[in-house]
This record gives C-alpha cells, structure tokens and sequence, in this order.
C-alpha cells in the first residue's frame, strides 16, 4: 500500500511566485531558459538550469555548474525569495488548460515504495539522464522540481479537494508561455492530513505519468543516504521524495506523433500500396484530418491526408503492449517500411508533442524538412496502468501530457 507523508515545503512569498516559477528543466533547452530568465534574479532556472549563469555553451554537466546550483538555492533563500514551512503540510496543485481543471495533491512519496514497485513506472530510463539528476538533488539536499504521479480514483480525496478548491487559492497565475493556470491551496488541518495519508495508504499503487528520471534519481539519492546513515531509523526526511499526484481519470495525456525524413526508397504508390498490408487506407484529400479513435492513424504526404485503420488481426487485444497505437505503427510501419528499428536513435524520425497541433506536422513536411508524418490517437491513462501493472514497459515516445507541472511552487529539502 502507498505510503505518503505532508512535509515542511519550501516556497515563494505569494507576492513573489510569479517571478520565482518556471518550466520544468527538461522541456527547454540552455539558450531558451537564458532568454526566458532575462535579468530576473528571482528565476528558478537560476537553480535548475544554472548554466545561465556561465558563458554560452557552458556545459550543463560541468562542476561548476552543479556548484552553482546550491550557491543560488542558498541565496534564494538567504533573500526570503523561498521560504519553508513551519509545519509539515499538504499542498493541493491544479492546473487549468482548455477550460479542463486537474487538481494534485503534493506529498512525500516514500523511497522504498519505488524501489518495491508499489510507485509504478511504464518508461525506460537512461542511467545518463538519472545520474545529471542525482548529482543535482544529492549536491543541493533537496528535491527542486516534483515528479507527476497519478493514482486510481478515490471519492473522498476529490470531495477534500473540492472544498479546499472552493476557497481562495495561496496561489493564482496564469503562466507565460503555454497560457495555462496554476493555482495551490495549503492544506493545514491536522484531520484533512490525517484522512490523505490514510486514504493514500489504501491505494495499492501509484503510477508515475511524467517524470520517469527525475523519480528514479530522487528514490536512488534517498537510498544512498540510507545507506551511508548507520543510525538511519527509517522515518528521515530522505526516505521521501517530492510528487504531485492526480486521479487518473483527470488526467489529460496528448497524442504524440512522428515525422520521418524518407519512404525508405519507396515511391508514394508503392509506401501506399505496402501499407495497405495490415490497413485500410482512405484518402481524406488536403484537409487536415484527426485520428478519431483507437487504431485509427493520420498519414500526411505530398499535400494530402489519408486516414489508416489497423486490419483485425495486427494487434493483440489481450496484450497490454501489442494492443498500443504506438506500438502498432512501430512495427508495421516505421521498421517493417521504412526500416527504422530504434525510435530513441536512428536520425530519420522525430516526434512532435500533440499540443503543437497537426499544422506542424503538416509545416514540417510541406517545408521539405520531413517527407511525411504520422499522427496518433492519444494512449489512455488505462493503457499507462494496465502496462504499469504488467511489469511491462511502453515503447519509447508513447505518451505526451500535458500542461507539464511548473517549478518553483514548493520544494522538498531531504533534512528537518
């Protein structure tokens, strides 16, 4: 069952939130958060993405930035820019996009329930990547950004979180760039705190959405301190690290679609023609045209649209993985025609996230960048779940969520 804890975060002054947040540091590059921080000292990617601070073309990954890093966090709080709890809280985290409202609760996820498979992942993870974001929690003892987790529903956390969101918000901004709304309540009532810890510990599992790297090097970092610490007890602040947990069926996940560079040799007639294999094909002419359901796809060519259907008998219904949209067109298109094998790798194919709209995928190939591209109806929350509980692990670029949780709200120190 899923053990959580509140926590004493770590968080802007109201009137200074606005200037503090910022996107999460894997959605931008080096050159985009020097532009977006400006001369605003407040900026979290002065803690995030320290590199800001150095000459262009600095390394993200040298010393001296990691250094930086826990100079700046100190400063932040040294000039009250972030201020910590007195008392160990709950936090409620909701985002508005489209006029759909998802609200989180922001809580202490335990160590050990990630390292027994009680927070479950769907996603591979680059020892790489894990180790960039051990570096940066282990040097600053904390925790900068949260993770993403969703959770099977449950009536009496959503009947607590609508009354807290009834109330006037600690937070209220609509955020520049993506145009969404973030809003947070405090949740301070020792009976309201009781009943979340005590309904989450119900719950068999937790799910990560969002955030497979950031989760692995959190629940890593807390086990190596367990590990060093000889008096370590099992209830220090390092055996949790910080989540926003959503009810799953709040969720909003995006489709997440591909552009290839060529047809593998192949004319038009003759990708077509190999296509109709394992899928209907039907020319929708040079409009643009949406997967309307599952194992439906968009292709987009030459200046036109054709919708594909999967044939029955090219996936399997009772496999988690082979039931998967993603997993259809990767094996049946992208290596069985066109011969790309490892979607993370191979130079041919990119991926553009469905909040960019299929305009771009049209400008992509229009542009003669992209020869054509291949759009997805969105996996569900289910689907995530079902593979989570599998043991099984999603083909790579499968999911796309959105709006992406904003940095800098609150943070979790590893110590009282």
């Amino acid at each position: 069952m899923a053990r959580i804890k509140p926590f004493k975060g770590i968080r802007p002054p109201k009137e200074l939130v606005e200037r503090v947040e910022s996107r999460p540091y894997d959605v931008l590059n080096s050159d985009e958060a020097r532009i977006e921080a400006g001369d605003n000292e407040m900026s979290l990617y002065h803690i995030i993405k320290p590199e800001i601070d150095f000459e262009p073309n600095t390394s993200e990954y040298d010393s001296r930035v990691y250094e930086k890093a826990v100079e700046n966090f100190k400063k932040f709080q040294d000039n009250g820019w972030l201020r910590q709890d007195d008392k160990e809280l709950y936090y409620i985290y909701a985002q508005t996009m489209n006029g759909k409202t998802q609200y989180g609760l922001v809580v202490g996820a335990y160590v050990d329930d990630y390292m027994t498979g009680i927070i479950k992942k769907h996603e591979l993870t680059r020892r790489d990547k894990e180790e960039d974001r051990m570096r940066h929690v282990r040097i600053n003892n904390a925790n900068i950004e949260p993770v993403f987790f969703a959770y099977p529903d449950n009536e009496a956390m959503d009947k607590l979180i609508m009354r807290y969101a009834s109330t006037q918000p600690e937070y209220d901004f609509i955020a520049p760039i993506d145009g969404f709304r973030h809003q947070l309540w405090i949740i301070d009532n020792s009976d309201d705190i009781e009943t979340i810890t005590t309904e989450f510990a119900k719950m068999p599992s937790l799910y990560i959405a969002d955030g497979h790297h950031r989760s692995a090097a959190a629940a890593l970092v807390g086990a190596e301190k367990a590990k060093q610490n000889p008096n370590h007890t099992g209830d220090e602040e390092y055996n949790y690290f910080m989540a926003v947990c959503f009810q799953a069926s709040q969720l909003t996940i995006l489709d997440y679609n591909r552009v290839v560079t060529d047809l593998n040799g192949m004319t038009k007639s003759e990708f077509l023609s190999a296509l109709g294999k394992n899928f209907v094909v039907e020319d929708k002419g040079t409009e643009v045209y949406k997967p309307a359901k599952l194992h439906e796809f968009s292709l987009y060519m030459e200046e036109h649209w054709y919708r594909l259907e999967a044939k029955e008998g090219t996936y399997n219904e009772a496999d988690p993985i082979g039931v998967l949209d993603v997993d259809i067109s990767s094996r049946l298109i992208l290596d069985e025609l066109l011969g790309i094998k490892d979607l993370r790798s191979d130079k041919r194919i990119d991926f553009v996230g469905g909040l960019r709209g299929l305009e771009e995928l049209k400008r992509r190939v229009d542009s003669g960048e992209m020869k054509m591209a291949l759009a997805l109806y969105p996996v569900s929350m289910q689907q995530i779940m079902d593979i989570a509980d599998s043991g099984k692990i999603m083909p790579p670029k499968a999911t796309w969520f959105e709006p992406k949780l904003r940095s800098g709200l609150i943070i979790h120190k590893l110590s009282d």
